[in-house]
């Protein structure tokens, strides 16, 4: 008996489901409204590629020419090929196209894989290079769990006590050195942040220098699930006010600081890749 079942598709090779011994633990994006009828917000797990968050005017400069790319990247609005669906395994790709160096000027393949075993869900991203040469790219996972949040019921729990961590400000979508708000007040025994009505006024919690490896989601005593987000370098995690979900989302890089300089291979933490090299990431959700 297979207790759980995704549905994914090509539309950004986007989960549409996530089913776990009957429960559904994915947010059901423009499915889910609002009491005016409104969406909260219309996706569910997009991938972010080529960037994570946002450029400073949207746009940076690769070479001599600007580029211009929406906030997370174009991936999420792209439609992929199909490599391989079975019960047990789906396998995207989106290749280079006339349309992504319009955008992006790199020639790239990447395959976004999702896997069941038992009751895990691994997502793995898979960075080809295939141009002649280096290319450059950001890479980041964004699903949103369905939870109640206008009942305080829920906290997010770090497998370690968490001394270091760090807080990046987001300001008008940018990471800011504004330090007016602290993040870290939402943090309770350096190890547990409680899931609030007004735990996002601010934007996204985004963290750095994180000692665990996993966190947990957890309803009141009862844990709903946990992500492994081994190897990515930032966490952050997100909804909208009075939102019926949570985004826990593993990023390798973040959005521009307000103080960029605008140029692509400038960005703090982009990933170099050499050619005829790939580069592979994943994260692993276990539901409970």
């Amino acid at each position: 008996m297979v207790n759980l079942e995704i549905v994914t598709t090509p539309n950004g090779a986007e989960l549409k489901s996530i089913t776990y011994k009957g429960r559904e633990y994915l947010h059901q994006g423009e499915n889910v409204l609002d009491e005016d009828g409104n969406v909260y917000w219309k996706r569910r797990a997009p991938i972010l590629f080529p960037i994570v968050g946002a450029l400073k005017n949207n746009t940076t400069k690769i070479g001599e020419k600007d580029f211009y790319m929406s906030q997370h990247g174009f991936a999420r609005d792209m439609k992929f090929d199909i490599v391989k669906i079975s019960e047990r395994e789906h396998t995207y790709v989106l290749k280079y196209n006339e349309e992504t160096l319009k955008m992006y000027p790199y020639k790239f393949e990447l395959y976004v894989t999702y896997t069941i075993r038992n009751n895990s869900l691994t997502v793995t991203y898979k960075v080809n290079n295939v141009d002649n040469k280096e290319i450059y790219f950001a890479i980041g996972g964004h699903p949103a769990f369905s939870i109640n949040l206008k009942e305080n019921r829920y906290k997010v729990e770090f497998d370690d006590i968490e001394e270091d961590v760090r807080f990046l400000q987001l300001e008008n979508g940018l990471v800011s050195y504004n330090n007016d708000y602290v993040n870290s007040s939402c943090m309770t025994d350096k190890k547990i942040i409680n899931i609030k009505k007004d735990t996002f006024a601010h934007d996204a919690i985004i963290m750095s220098d994180l000692k665990s490896k996993r966190v947990r989601l957890i309803e009141n005593d009862k844990e709903l699930l946990e992500m492994d987000f081994s190897g990515f370098k930032y966490l952050a995690l997100w909804s909208k006010k009075n939102a019926p979900f949570i985004c826990i989302e593993p990023w390798y890089n973040t959005a521009d600081y307000t103080d960029s300089n605008g140029m692509f291979l400038d960005k703090k933490d982009i990933i170099k890749l050499e050619v005829n090299k790939s580069f592979k990431c994943e994260y692993t959700i276990t539901f409970k």
